[in-house]
């Protein structure tokens, strides 16, 4: 049974759309809950819903959104330099999933007791994204665990809101440990499943940036680990061929089971 977008908490709650969504547990598609303001908004297909109605697809929103921020605002910028150096349950959350630990000087840290939008509060991994190219702070990443290998939450990832991601990664190596080859992943996880064959590595976040993920100078060649399903296959062959187009060698690396990445196959071995 489909859980009506009004009993979510504020914030960035995943529900399925009711107008793009393919089913409940497709979490892909969602919709942004401000109930001071009473209003559901699919960022997907600008689907619309009030409390006490629908603003068909595709209308004019009724309020202004907050503008998005195009580099990490202050607010987040003091709440990423509170975060410390990857330890306790954030440390064994990742030994749990069969991941390397990356270096201190890379761009994921832990918050010991960070909050979410449902109310739970805990340990959480925060992962500083910023643009590929310029290396400018543009978001945060952030992903409630448990020592066990679990996540905390539900959602359990969550971007943090009107912050730009489009054109981000994370360094999880620092730009000083890139010289002629770089590996790269859609999800943080997976990137350091592919770290302990191939360093230094950095995550994308999602499919579309994997996609428009183009060369840098001085990186000669490119190891992709691929999500197995359509979306992420599609973009990793679109980012290979730009990448193989500048000249650079590239390489995929997968999971032979659908639906599945490398860090599934790590935690299951």
């Amino acid at each position: 049974m489909r859980v009506p977008w009004t009993s979510l908490p504020d914030g960035n709650s995943r529900a399925t759309c009711p107008n793009c969504g393919k089913g409940p547990k497709d979490k892909t598609l969602g919709v942004t809950i401000t109930h001071e303001k009473g209003i559901a908004h699919c960022f997907r297909c600008n689907h619309v819903e009030h409390r006490d109605g629908l603003v068909r697809a595709g209308s004019v929103m009724p309020i202004i959104l907050e503008q998005k921020h195009e580099t990490l605002s202050e607010y987040w910028r003091a709440l990423w330099d509170a975060c410390d150096p990857i330890h306790g349950a954030a440390r064994e959350y990742l030994q749990a999933r069969n991941c390397v630990v990356p270096p201190k000087d890379g761009h994921l840290r832990c918050h010991a007791a960070l909050k979410h939008p449902s109310g739970h509060v805990g340990p959480a991994m925060v992962a500083l994204i910023t643009d590929q190219v310029t290396g400018e702070p543009l978001s945060l990443h952030r992903t409630w665990v448990k020592p066990d290998g679990r996540k905390a939450t539900d959602p359990p990832r969550l971007l943090i809101p009107n912050h730009r991601k489009q054109g981000g990664v994370v360094r999880l190596w620092p730009n000083e440990a890139v010289t002629h080859g770089l590996g790269i992943a859609e999800g943080i996880e997976t990137a350091l499943s592919l770290a302990h064959a191939f360093t230094p590595v950095w995550a994308l976040i999602d499919a579309g940036n994997l996609k428009e993920f183009g060369p840098l100078p001085g990186i000669e060649a490119l190891t992709i680990a691929v999500d197995h399903d359509a979306a992420g296959i599609s973009a990793a062959e679109d980012c290979a061929l730009r990448w193989i187009e500048a000249g650079a060698e590239t390489r995929f690396i997968m999971s032979p089971t659908t639906k599945g990445d490398i860090n599934d196959m790590a935690v299951a071995a």
